[in-house]
């Protein structure tokens, strides 16, 4: 009796799953008679996508298309999507900014027990990085904060610090809090620049996504009685920017301004050899001095006092950014259509510098979504397809180098228009 049961139970949860709408079972894994294509098939967060195909055969127009997901980790497939097919047998879902959170599976079913193969979709978590002091002292904590989405709480997250190249030093481990959001604590113990970033290591949910990375110029600390200040720590190379070095210098070991002392201004740019002295001048009634400076590489300075050396500031680090350009094939494109960014990288470093292709997410940060690498002329080109319509922000982005600090492109804006035909998207299969 009780076999029976069992039985007869097994059946009924079999019959219940056959005839409950919109749930179907396993994912093909092969195309019978329909093809199926996604654009893109690796996204950002939120960023929309366009799933297309074909039915083969013949009477192809004006047939009914199902669409199926699956969102991992869950194991069914749920319909989602209900089209027709046009004269030559096209079909297209579009779906939508802010609906594709998650890793995503897909297959589409056809007349006549039609079917295609089943589509992946890798979907990037977004984090957001940003630092309370971008210019610290020596041993001076540094925090860290910022937000995995979608949410993900309570799973660790990496601060980087990147070494050569786009090869990256794990220099601390958190966890986000039961909001998504992280704190990490660092303090650096050596003077220079830094580009750090936060790394989520992925889940079932979503695969491995970063921050944008911050640049911090670490600074040497202050010498209480000999003090060194940029007005402006960092500048861009070639837009005719300059900063202001200056200080107050102090009687030996007191408060009191040390007046009409002659004192020169220190330098050693980024693969110089030594310390040159640039210029002299002398300290006002109150101790105060200044010197303008427009460097085109990142450079070291410190002030001495010219009569007796033995008296000098701390080190004092001055950042230059790289000027990054970028132009868009175009500014008008259609969904699936590639566009095509290309650009220049000043002072260039030759072949072989990363820069990496940005798009700004829906919360508001920019994420890396392409990367490609600079020429023996310091140009690149970059190629990235939209898989939804409406207006999208993009830039380049270049790190740090032995010579210059990373810098960005100006925003630009891609309007999508809806695909114009299916002969002018990547083929489908």
């Amino acid at each position: 009796m009780r076999l029976r049961l069992a039985v007869l139970a097994s059946l009924l949860i079999a019959l219940l799953a056959v005839t409950v709408p919109g749930v179907a079972g396993a994912a093909p894994h092969r195309n019978r008679g329909l093809t199926i294509n996604v654009t893109p098939n690796r996204i950002i967060a939120g960023e929309g996508v366009l799933i297309y195909g074909q039915l083969e055969g013949t009477d192809v127009a004006g047939q009914t298309i199902r669409l199926y997901h699956r969102i991992s980790p869950h194991r069914a497939y749920t319909l989602v999507g209900v089209t027709t097919t046009n004269q030559q047998g096209f079909y297209e879902f579009t779906r939508a900014e802010g609906v594709v959170l998650t890793n995503r599976s897909w297959y589409v079913r056809g007349p006549e027990h039609t079917h295609s193969r089943t589509m992946h979709v890798w979907v990037q978590a977004l984090v957001s990085l940003g630092a309370d002091d971008t210019s610290p002292n020596t041993l001076h904590r540094v925090v860290f904060t910022g937000h995995v989405f979608p949410d993900h709480r309570f799973e660790r997250v990496l601060l980087q610090q990147r070494t050569t190249g786009d090869d990256w030093h794990t220099l601390k481990s958190g966890f986000t809090g039961g909001d998504s959001n992280y704190r990490i604590v660092y303090r650096f113990r050596f003077a220079g620049v830094r580009d750090v970033r936060v790394i989520f290591g992925g889940d079932r949910r979503n695969i491995r996504g970063y921050s944008d990375p911050v640049t911090i110029t670490v600074q040497q600390t202050e010498r209480p009685y000999f003090t060194i200040n940029s007005a402006s720590p960092v500048i861009t190379f070639g837009k005719g920017q300059s900063t202001t070095i200056s200080g107050t210098l102090y009687k030996p070991k007191s408060t009191t301004p040390d007046a009409n002392v002659p004192v020169t201004l220190m330098a050693r740019a980024a693969g110089a050899p030594k310390f040159q002295a640039l210029e002299t001048t002398t300290t006002g009634t109150d101790g105060s001095y200044s010197f303008t400076q427009a460097p085109a590489s990142n450079t070291l300075y410190f002030v001495r006092v010219t009569l007796t050396p033995g008296r000098r500031s701390a080190l004092l680090f001055e950042g230059v950014r790289q000027n990054v350009t970028a132009v868009p094939s175009t500014t008008s494109s259609s969904v699936g259509q590639p566009v095509t960014f290309t650009g220049t990288v000043t002072p260039g470093n030759g072949a072989g510098q990363v820069v990496y292709l940005q798009r700004l997410g829906n919360d508001g940060d920019w994420h890396t979504v392409a990367v490609g690498f600079t020429n023996a002329a310091s140009a690149y080109s970059i190629q990235w397809t939209l898989g939804d319509t409406g207006t999208d922000q993009f830039r380049t982005r270049v790190l740090s180098d032995h010579t210059n600090l990373g810098g960005a492109s100006p925003s630009m804006s891609i309007t999508v228009a809806p695909a114009g035909s299916s002969g002018s998207l990547p083929p489908a299969s």
